[in-house]
This record gives C-alpha cells, sequence and structure tokens, in this order.
C-alpha cells in the first residue's frame, strides 16, 4: 500500500509530489504521456499575477498570485526572468462601464479598455504587488514617445502603459526538475511517465505500462487527479462520475519574424482585440511567441487549426498595422485546454483561474477518497500544492515537516545573482571541466547550475557537436537521454529542449537525434526509424510544421 497516488505529470501533479516528498510522505505519481506533454507546457509561458482578474474583483487570486511570482522568481532565477509588458491605449474612457458593472457581480460584455481604467488597474496592482516585489512599478508613456520607441505601432494610439511579469522559457523543464527534485529529497517518491490509469476496483488502482504492456497493481490510501482538462475522464476510469471541468483551448504561435520582433522593443505587447479578448506577443530565443485564443471545449485533445492561427495573425495587425505577419511566418504552433472549473459563464474569459480541489468520498465500491486538482496556473502551482499537501497531511494523520515557500528548484540551487557572481561560477566550472567558456556559458543558460552535471557528462567521452543541430552536442543529448526519462523522439525534441518550440527541426536533426538516443534505449534499427517518422508525423499534424521546413537542410 502506498499512502498517496498522483494521477498526472502536469504541474500541479509535480509540484505536490515535490510538497509530498519534503513531508516525508511515500507518493507514486504516473503520467499516461511524458511529463509536462498537456496543458503545462501550452500556455503563454507567464508568471504572472493576473491584471485581468482585477475586473472580476478576484483580489485574493491575484494578492497570492503576486506573491508566488516573487518565490519563482527566486527559487527558479535560471527559468523565469522578469518582463516588461507594453500596453497600447487608444482611448480614455472605455471599459469604465463593463468594470463597474463586473466589480457589481453584473454581467458585461467584453471591450477594450481605456487609460483611466488601465491606471486604475495598475495602482491596484502594484499595491497588491507591495514593495517587496523587487520589480518596477508601472508607468505611462506619451504617443510621441511611444511612437518614437515602436515606429511601428498603430499611429492611432494614445499612450502605453508598461508594468512588469514575468515569463518562464522553459516551463517543460522546470516541471521535471520539481519532479527530480521531489525523488532526491525523499526515497518514498517516485514519478513514472507513459503509465496510465486503467481502473479501480476496492482499494486497488490498475495502471498500464504503455511501453512494456505490463500491468501494475497498486493500493493508495488517497488518490489525487492532476490530469488536468482530463479530470473528468480520469474520474470515470477510476469508477466515478464526476462535472467539474469545462475546458478552453488556447493556441500559440511562434513567429519567425525579425521585423516584429523588433518592434516589440524586447517587451511583451498586450492589448485587446476588436471583440474585447486579450491577446499578447513577444520575443524569446529569436522568434516571436503569439497568442492566444480563449474557446469552450469539452475536448481535452484538440489541437490549434488554421482558423485561430489566422484569428491571432490578424489580430496582430490591429498593434502594428504596417508588419505583414502570415502563415508562411509560423514555425510551430501549440493548443492546450485550461481545465477551469465547469461554469455559466457567457465566455471563458469570465471563468475565475483560481484552483480548487472538489472531494469524491469513497462510493460505489471505491475505498479510497479522490481529489480532483481544478483550476490553478503555472504561477500559482507551489501554493496550490501547498495547500492540498496540507488537506492530504491531515488525512493520513500526520504534520507539515518543511517548507518549500523559499526552497529553489532545480538548475535554480546556487544560481550566482550577480554579474561577478555568474562570471566565478562560469570560471570554475571551467577550470574543472576545461571546456570553453562560451560553452559553459551556453549550458548555464540552458540549465541552470545542473549545467555542471551535464559539463562533467560531455567531458566523460568523445563529444562532437551535433551536424543538423544547433547548439547541441552528441553527449549532451546523451545525458538529456540517460538522465531526464526520455522515452520516445518528441520528449527529447519538444520537453526536453527547445529544439522544436524555435521550430529548427529538420528531418535531418530528426535522425540524428533518434541515432544517439537508439543505444541508450535499446531501440532496434526499425524503432529509431518509427520513433523518426511518428515524431515527423506529429509536428505537422499537430504543431503545423510545413514538409518543406522539416526537409531544409
Amino acid at each position: 500500500m502506498i499512502s498517496v497516488l498522483i494521477i498526472g505529470g502536469g504541474v500541479n501533479g509535480a509540484g505536490l509530489l515535490r510538497e509530498l516528498a519534503l513531508q516525508g510522505v511515500d507518493a507514486l505519481l504516473v503520467e499516461k504521456s511524458d511529463f509536462c506533454a498537456g496543458a503545462s507546457a501550452a500556455g503563454t509561458r507567464l508568471i504572472h499575477g493576473g491584471l485581468r482578474y482585477l475586473e472580476n474583483a478576484e483580489f485574493r487570486l491575484v494578492r497570492e498570485a503576486l506573491r508566488e511570482r516573487g518565490r519563482l522568481l527566486r527559487n527558479a532565477p535560471h527559468y523565469v526572468k522578469p518582463l516588461a509588458v507594453t500596453m497600447p491605449l487608444f482611448d480614455r474612457t472605455s471599459g469604465l462601464i463593463p468594470a463597474a458593472r463586473r466589480l457589481l457581480g453584473r454581467p458585461a460584455t467584453a471591450g477594450g479598455r481605456g487609460a483611466l481604467i488601465v491606471k486604475t488597474g495598475l495602482l491596484a496592482y502594484d499595491l497588491l504587488a507591495g514593495r517587496a516585489s523587487g520589480l518596477p512599478h508601472h508607468r505611462f508613456s506619451s504617443r510621441s514617445k511611444a511612437l518614437a520607441l515602436r515606429p511601428a505601432l498603430n499611429p492611432g494610439v494614445l499612450a502605453t502603459a508598461t508594468f512588469w511579469d514575468a515569463r518562464i522559457s522553459s516551463p517543460e523543464r522546470l516541471c521535471l526538475e520539481l519532479i527530480l527534485d521531489a525523488e532526491g529529497i525523499s526515497p518514498e517518491v517516485r514519478a513514472l511517465n507513459y503509465v496510465r490509469v486503467q481502473g479501480a476496483s476496492g482499494d486497488t488502482v490498475f495502471l498500464h505500462d504503455e511501453t512494456t504492456g505490463e500491468t501494475r497493481e497498486v493500493r493508495p490510501r488517497v488518490v489525487v487527479n492532476a490530469t488536468g482538462a482530463w479530470i473528468d475522464l480520469t474520474n470515470r476510469a477510476l469508477g466515478r462520475e464526476s462535472c467539474f471541468i469545462g475546458g478552453a483551448k488556447g493556441s500559440h504561435l511562434v513567429l519567425d519574424h525579425p521585423e516584429l520582433a523588433a518592434a516589440a522593443a524586447g517587451e511583451m505587447i498586450y492589448f485587446a482585440n476588436s471583440d474585447g479578448r486579450i491577446l499578447m506577443l513577444y520575443p524569446t530565443g529569436g522568434r516571436i511567441l503569439a497568442g492566444t485564443t480563449d474557446i469552450p471545449t469539452d475536448d481535452p485533445d484538440e489541437v490549434c487549426d488554421e482558423t485561430e492561427a489566422s484569428y491571432i495573425l490578424d489580430a496582430i495587425q490591429q498593434v502594428f498595422p504596417s508588419i505583414r505577419a502570415d502563415h508562411s511566418h509560423v514555425v510551430f504552433r501549440f493548443c492546450g485546454v485550461r481545465p477551469l472549473p465547469r461554469s455559466a459563464a457567457r465566455s471563458p474569459g469570465e471563468i475565475s483561474r483560481d484552483h480548487s480541489r472538489p472531494l469524491l468520498a469513497p462510493a460505489g465500491g471505491i475505498k479510497f477518497p479522490v481529489y480532483s486538482l481544478v483550476g490553478g496556473k503555472w504561477t500559482t502551482f507551489r501554493a496550490f500544492a501547498e495547500q492540498t499537501a496540507g488537506e492530504i497531511l491531515r488525512v493520513l494523520g500526520r504534520r507539515r515537516i518543511r517548507s518549500s515557500a523559499n526552497l529553489a528548484i532545480g538548475g535554480g540551487k546556487g544560481y550566482p545573482p550577480t554579474g561577478d557572481a555568474r562570471e566565478g561560477w562560469l570560471a570554475r566550472l571551467q577550470q574543472e571541466t576545461g571546456l570553453p567558456a562560451g560553452r559553459l556559458e551556453a549550458l548555464l543558460d540552458r540549465y541552470g547550475t545542473r549545467a555542471g552535471q551535464v559539463a562533467a557528462h560531455l567531458v566523460d567521452g568523445p563529444d562532437c557537436p551535433l551536424t543538423h543541430g544547433p547548439g547541441y552536442s552528441r553527449r549532451e543529448i546523451d545525458f538529456l537521454v540517460r538522465r531526464e526519462r526520455v522515452v520516445r523522439l518528441d520528449d527529447l525534441l519538444l520537453r526536453r529542449t527547445l529544439i522544436g518550440f524555435y521550430g529548427e527541426s529538420t528531418q535531418a536533426l530528426l535522425e540524428e537525434l533518434a541515432s544517439i538516443a537508439a543505444p541508450a534505449l535499446g531501440w532496434t534499427p526499425e524503432t529509431a526509424q518509427q520513433e523518426v517518422a511518428r515524431t515527423a508525423r506529429l509536428l505537422m499534424t499537430v504543431h503545423g510544421v510545413s514538409a518543406t521546413r522539416l526537409e531544409r537542410r
């Protein structure tokens, strides 16, 4: 028997696993595909307080999110960085009446946000963040200053407002680090990917290993359903009926568009479309990330379609009318279904992003309670995990031992906080390994202080750069495959690296990566080719990568 079975390897499940490890609770996490393969990897990659939530008077949620934003900036500085956010404003008073109606709990139509309502919201945002946030307060720029900085901005702009939040460069890797940290903290916890819940009976949950075909049985005292948009389907597989989720599909595009990147001037552009829905774009890794849609759906496996892509591209023209952005600029696209609580709201934008954990008590022959982790977001995962762990500890009759509030994650441990400290850290690693300074700097940017482990692996055998890869080497890929739970080729391409995200995948690179993974994973030549073909189909059908782009050299 185990104390806790967590189903779902996204950020909510991973965060809870680490929280339980800190309390010495034995737990098993299972994920039906790869860790962080669902909605946790499919967002706008922001760590934010939720300025928009103020419109729904969710002050407690915003305060909690701002506090957790600060913690992530401190605990995961290798992946979470400050980000300036600029809002173009085109009038002074729009949005006042709808905002007043929402604050009074009355229905209101979506619309633009004028300078007055934005100023009010930003004052409240800064106040809730407090002086300890470490980020600058908001500022306004006149029309002339805004156009001087961004000449391509819509000339009808009245002013711009700039405030600060944060971005996460690799949510997939940070989620994996939470899992690796949990297993390092306690030998009583373990995480398995590609293990699916097959059913349940009495005190037993039946698990199916997707890679071996084997069936396993576990007898948990408590089950936590952290499967996001699949929560109701997972509960059904456990023999329980629920109707907790009312999903909303969010799609994003990654654009190769230097002109648009230059126009963004290193900041996120945050704006309301003509229909009142919020969109944003910002430069990252030489690309532009643009999104998002917000479409109700009951299908957790939905993918981005051409209509959504066109919607995002058309919206860009509203803020940068002289810049042409079309489907030819899209190098990658992705979609996730937000696990929002089922609601009678008229649009997903009106549904709270707060989290809850409704309980299904033992019943119908099922002898264990099931908690379902509904809602939440990347920014508040730690608080959600802490609260859920507190409830589980109460059920198990145990006490809290440690707090995660100030606990660094993965490569954030011992991360050099200043330029001088960074140079010293790199100099010491160079002395230990003999690797070039530029190579070590790239590893530090890519893995945080886990770069030390990667560098040790690089010098422990013959190494050379990938023939077809952007800045990776064969030994680096071998490290990821052997040490980071890679099972399928797309795990490596989409979640252990950012190669796929930045649109750098080619057929030749897929074949090269498969040739490195094959000996480590025991693939036959036939299996390696099947993985290449399967991953190429996934890139084309799900992520919008053209056959022409895949074939390029």
